[in-house]
């Protein structure tokens, strides 16, 4: 199962979604459907993206949890 740490992340950068979804270039709507771990796939551009807004690591936002 992979865990979608999205919120953690704006958290501790204090970075609204409204923002995030400005620097990234992506509407909030998608970017709410990844923070709810709803996304089925998600391109390797738009992960960057948002590594480099939030200035993390992909392993900063997606983790596995073994069943």
């Amino acid at each position: 199962m992979i865990i979608v740490n999205l919120d953690v992340m704006m958290a501790r950068r204090k970075m609204s979604l409204n923002e995030l979804s400005e620097r990234v270039g992506i509407t909030v709507a998608n970017l709410s459907i990844l923070k709810t771990g709803k996304a089925k796939a998600v391109r390797f551009s738009t992960l960057d993206a948002i590594c480099r807004a939030l200035d993390c690591t992909p392993g900063d936002i997606l983790e596995f949890r073994p069943d």
